[in-house]
């Protein structure tokens, strides 16, 4: 054998109790588990390398089911930010805005709309167009293995444009067309973002058509549906009908209930979805451990305002008149941007700027109406925020929820950013499992790892069985922490020695190794 993890706590995914085994790795994948205590004759494994694992829980890869790495993974062949977790697949394409399928026009415009969440991309050769291309780029070589969603509001920046308006027929067929290219490119899904423009424009009658479509490739459809403040479960109950009509699987992106309205509001949620899983719906979600959100600073903006592209939000942001509309929006009606619940200003925190000259507004929160305009205008609409405005008994609830699994929803990009982009994973292992007892560990694994490959329809990930690909971590249930803090919010968790990917070692000793082993995961027919 190739490698064999000794005397190791299986905890395989599968939920069941953990036992002591000795698990063999070969060519990438797991070519023997031989438990303690087998029957006589039945040898143990020997390999070239041999780790001791007397003490430590090997457990499958986890899986981030919602990550914002889209570009990082390209920019930073390190990403020890999701490696040194445990993560050893992400899915990308998250909340309707990513990079493909793009024209150039559209990749120029998506570009300056999500700085706030990748950075500008200068750094980056963009030299694809297609969904399919895109794989292929993410198939040269990155620190993890990832899946990818089609983004509902590029698609519509694509066929349609900017503009808050039904799509015209011709459109609609373009945009189906674009959806099923990136399914039978490998996509496994599609997301959308609809409290973001331009993919809020989209009815529900758009959005079920293009349901259809990725339902037709066995996909899902990932929203970041159209409230988490006022209104929030009439947003879900929205989703659940929609994907229900079009015969689709749904997965509900960090699926919280956020803002004053909703506190304790969660076992709402959770009724609603039960009842339509007993009704025969195929519905998941996604959480990440912490209470408060994280997003750009013009995404809270009304979407009347952002209609018409950066340009133009940047235009109105100008005009005197225009911008008194704006704060009238935000701080008296409610903006959509902000969920429908009037701004209170003290829950938001400076999490990163574009422009270097802004550096000092990191860490800061924002004091006004004012200050927002301004930053805004003068980072041209790349600052990032931290919303201070979660609840920690709902957080508790959902995760302990049957179709409940671990998203990071991390942006990596800022001066400080939220601490979950670095420290989701161990954070639910050592905070929520060994300190809090929300769940076991053996509950947890599975909600980091079967279950999230089981929605993405991967038949040989997330489980310790073998014949499986060798995605794996080795931590230690006592130590395991996440050292990020909303002070320090890159540094690296604890506990965590060994993480394989595909049966190579990307995390060593606790240490980056320079292997590179991830591709893109594709789903097939």
């Amino acid at each position: 054998m190739d490698l064999v993890f000794r005397d190791a706590e299986v905890v395989d995914g599968t939920g069941g109790a953990s036992y002591r085994a000795d698990v063999a790795i070969e060519g990438g994948r797991i070519a023997a588990i031989v438990k303690e205590g087998a029957a006589a004759g039945c040898q143990r494994p020997t390999a070239r390398r041999v780790v001791d694992a007397e003490g430590l829980a090997l457990s499958p890869g986890f899986i981030d089911m919602h990550a914002h790495s889209d570009l990082a993974l390209l920019r930073d062949p390190d990403h020890s930010a999701k490696a040194a977790q445990g993560v050893t697949l992400e899915v990308l394409g998250q909340d309707g805005l990513s990079y493909a399928p793009v024209d150039d026009r559209t990749l120029a415009e998506v570009r300056k709309a999500i700085t706030g969440w990748n950075g500008s991309g200068d750094d980056i050769d963009f030299d694809w167009r297609t969904v399919g291309e895109y794989l292929d780029r993410l198939d040269r070589g990155i620190a993890v293995n990832a899946a990818y969603l089609i983004p509902q509001g590029t698609v519509r920046m694509y066929a349609v444009g900017w503009e808050d308006r039904p799509a015209t027929e011709p459109e609609l067929d373009h945009m189906r067309r674009l959806v099923a290219e990136g399914m039978e490119q490998g996509a496994v899904g599609m997301s959308s973002g609809l409290t973001y423009t331009p993919g809020m424009y989209a009815k529900d009658a758009e959005l079920t058509e293009l349901c259809r479509v990725v339902a037709g490739y066995g996909g899902y459809y990932c929203p970041h549906h159209r409230s988490y403040g006022a209104g929030a479960l009439e947003a879900y109950g929205e989703m659940v009908r929609l994907t229900r009509e079009a015969g689709c699987a749904l997965h509900l992106a960090h699926a919280t209930m956020n803002f004053g309205v909703n506190e304790g509001r969660a076992p709402e949620l959770l009724a609603l979805l039960d009842e339509a899983l007993d009704a025969g719906s195929d519905i998941s979600l996604d959480t990440y451990p912490y209470t408060p959100g994280c997003t750009t600073l013009v995404a809270v903006l009304p979407s009347w305002a952002s209609e018409g592209g950066p340009e133009a939000v940047l235009a109105r942001l100008r005009d005197d008149g225009t911008a008194e509309r704006i704060r009238h929006h935000l701080e008296v009606l409610g903006s959509d941007g902000c969920h429908g619940v009037p701004m209170d200003w003290d829950t938001i925190e400076i999490s990163g700027v574009s422009e270097g000259a802004l550096a000092d507004w990191v860490g800061r929160r924002v004091d006004g109406w004012a200050t927002a305009r301004r930053l805004l205008l003068e980072d041209r609409l790349g600052t990032t925020i931290l919303q201070h405005v979660g609840h920690e008994e709902n957080v508790r609830t959902i995760m302990r929820h049957r179709v409940h699994t671990g998203g990071s929803d991390g942006i990596l990009q800022g001066l400080k950013p939220h601490p979950r982009a670095y420290g989701t994973f161990p954070q639910y292992l050592g905070r929520y499992v060994r300190d809090l007892g929300v769940l076991t560990l053996e509950e947890c694994v599975a909600h980091l790892t079967s279950r999230p490959a089981a929605r993405l329809g991967l038949t040989d990930r997330g489980l310790v069985r073998e014949g499986h690909r060798a995605d794996l971590v080795l931590f230690d249930p006592e130590t395991v922490s996440a050292g990020a803090t909303y002070a320090s919010p890159r540094t690296l968790p604890t506990g965590i020695p060994h993480v394989l990917v595909d049966g190579e070692f990307v995390m060593e000793d606790g240490k980056r190794t320079s292997a590179l082993p991830g591709r893109s995961v594709r789903r097939t027919r």
